[in-house]
């Protein structure tokens, strides 16, 4: 039976879940402060911790939201600064299809609803309507390496986990950056940083139908293959041979 500090960690990871509705509720400095000291912990490559760090809050926000929305829905280009993977196809895409159905049926969203569907599209430009949102950077010197990204990845997991364990919810979301000159301008994000993506964060609304919703996970067989464990019975068996 697991106990302690591997129960407490196994409880984050396990139950943390994607918050999509939040409460009005403003979220302290000192706490996302916390959290973003605590998941800078994340290893990256060579120790070159290529992250940063935008905390964006309260008029800022609503103007980058508000010119996300208004730019997105004139049809202005996604400026998108990573790339992306739109079109999934294979197992892939019946996974992205599958929590999309997840979604739409906790909300009682109908497949021939266009406008609620349109909302729900518009919630991701605005954030999820978010008291807080984290945006996170990378220096743009190391822009021609993949390594960067990856790194950016082990941090972004960091937060969310940390603000679990915090009693907060997050959910990582590229919509609510795909304007980024409305993002730049409204954060003042630095030239010198390149925008990987945002988690909008805040107190989970215990009625909001979708924060409930536990997304599918392929199983442990799926995913991993063991090599070399075959003969691992004799081989700790040998081991423990004293030798003369």
């Amino acid at each position: 039976m697991v106990t302690g500090a591997a129960a407490a960690y196994a409880e984050i990871v396990a139950g943390r879940r994607s918050i999509r509705g939040y409460l009005p509720k403003l979220v302290e400095k000192s706490v996302l402060r916390e959290i973003i000291q605590l998941a800078m912990r994340a290893p990256s490559s060579l120790n070159s911790q290529p992250w940063n760090f935008y905390v964006v809050t309260g008029e800022p926000l609503d103007r980058i939201r508000q010119g996300n929305t208004e730019r997105n829905l004139a049809g202005v280009p996604s400026s998108r600064e990573f790339r992306g993977s739109e079109m999934y196809e294979g197992v892939h895409r019946e996974r992205q299809v599958g929590i999309a159905k997840q979604l739409f049926g906790a909300m009682g969203i109908a497949r021939e609803d266009k406008a609620a569907r349109t909302d729900w599209v518009l919630r991701g430009f605005r954030q999820f309507d978010a008291p807080a949102c984290i945006i996170v950077t990378y220096d743009r010197v190391l822009m021609d390496s993949d390594v960067p990204p990856f790194d950016c990845g082990g941090v972004t997991n960091a937060i969310v986990n940390a603000a679990w364990s915090r009693g907060l919810g997050c959910v990582i979301n590229s919509k609510g950056i795909v304007q980024s000159p409305v993002v730049r301008e409204h954060a003042g994000i630095a030239d010198d940083q390149v925008i990987m993506i945002c988690i909008a964060i805040g107190y989970p609304d215990p009625d909001f139908p979708t924060n409930a919703v536990a997304s599918s996970r392929k199983s442990v067989d799926e995913a991993v293959t063991f090599v070399g464990f075959a003969n691992q019975a004799y081989s700790i068996l040998a081991s423990s041979v004293p030798t003369s």
